[in-house]
């Protein structure tokens, strides 16, 4: 099949099958293309759209964006996870306002230059809110290309990689790239799915190399993966009176990065003696409950809840900016990971009465 009739069938298709009414695709304007394709990195459409529509809802355009508080912007990101990505997507708010008069860039070059836009991104928001031609490779589309031409070896890998955007370019047409776009994206999502793939369904069956061997989920080739380590940290659920319970902001860059989370210690070491060396504070009462695990994606993480009524003594440490009481009741707008979010819903559940 000729890279035209390829691009035809599934031009066809999607007209009849294709998704038509994510909330994106309503006034697809740069600015909520690119929110948009931010948040589907790594995570499910289904999951996205009630996160998406919050989004939009606040921050309707890049200034309101570019002005609003890290900590505003990450609140509205707990529980997407990959928070890097809400950081970039701020920054990069910030440089449109700041660097393009507010205006979103939409010129190649220019676009690839902002914080977490590389060149898959960068194609797609401009393909899809500007019908531009530009190929693009997210996880979709090379689960499309590496089934259809049987490619071996994990798509990760720098050679595999370089094929796979070859394909991806040959492919695209110059014309209604957009709806292409959309349509070989939606063919993986919806279709050439990871498992159990619909093959009886896809109009590219006939000519598909991994059907035709019937292989199709032999590819593409997984990447190896050892056993993922366990780690142990102890998080502290330090309370006062009114509910208040003490939040640390994490540093800027790695896990949970630029978040709010409780306050973390080894897990066998003496919790008292921590508490009053390092946050000058006295505990009063301790209650352990049992531990959980959240996993990423080259560790887990077993959490090993503590909570405890504090007294705070002269001492303690609350520097401005780091730290903060939270109000269970009547909680701030901060960012929060998944985990403590949880621990500080269960224990404001405990004390509501």
């Amino acid at each position: 099949m000729s890279a035209a009739e390829l691009s035809n069938k599934l031009l066809r298709w999607h007209a009849h099958y294709g998704r038509h009414d994510l909330p994106w695709q309503q006034e697809p304007t740069p600015y909520r293309v690119w929110v948009s394709e931010i948040m589907l990195q790594q995570t499910q459409v289904k999951t996205v759209i009630p996160y998406y529509e919050r989004f939009m809802s606040r921050f309707p355009e890049v200034r309101a964006l570019a002005d609003a508080s890290l900590d505003e912007v990450l609140h509205h990101w707990t529980g997407l996870g990959y928070y890097a990505r809400a950081r970039n997507l701020h920054r990069a708010a910030q440089n449109v306002r700041d660097e393009h008069r507010g205006i979103f860039p939409i010129t190649f070059d220019a676009l690839s230059k902002l914080p977490g836009i590389g060149r898959s991104t960068a194609g797609a928001i401009l393909s899809l809110s500007c019908g531009q031609r530009h190929p693009i490779l997210d996880g979709n589309v090379k689960r499309v290309l590496t089934r259809y031409h049987a490619i071996p070896g994990w798509p990760g890998e720098r050679a595999v990689e370089k094929q796979l955007w070859e394909l991806a370019e040959r492919h695209t047409p110059a014309r209604e790239c957009g709806r292409y776009t959309q349509a070989i994206m939606d063919l993986g999502a919806t279709v050439c799915t990871r498992r159990r793939p619909a093959c009886d369904q896809c109009p590219l069956r006939g000519s598909c190399q991994a059907h035709a061997s019937d292989n199709v989920e032999a590819y593409p080739t997984p990447r190896a993966r050892s056993k993922l380590p366990v780690r142990s940290t102890r998080m502290l659920l330090l309370n006062r009176t009114a509910g208040e319970v003490l939040l640390q902001r994490r540093p800027p860059a790695g896990i949970w990065g630029g978040l709010w989370s409780l306050p973390e210690c080894a897990s066998d070491i003496d919790v008292r003696h921590w508490c009053r060396e390092r946050l000058g504070c006295e505990l009063a009462e301790r209650e352990d409950w049992a531990p959980l695990r959240h996993t990423f994606s080259h560790f887990h993480l077993d959490i090993h809840p503590t909570v405890a009524r504090v007294r705070v003594l002269d001492t303690a440490v609350m520097e401005p900016g780091k730290t903060v009481w939270y109000e269970l009741h009547r909680p701030d707008a901060l960012g929060l990971s998944a985990p403590v979010r949880a621990l500080l819903e269960r224990l404001a559940t405990e004390t509501s009465g």
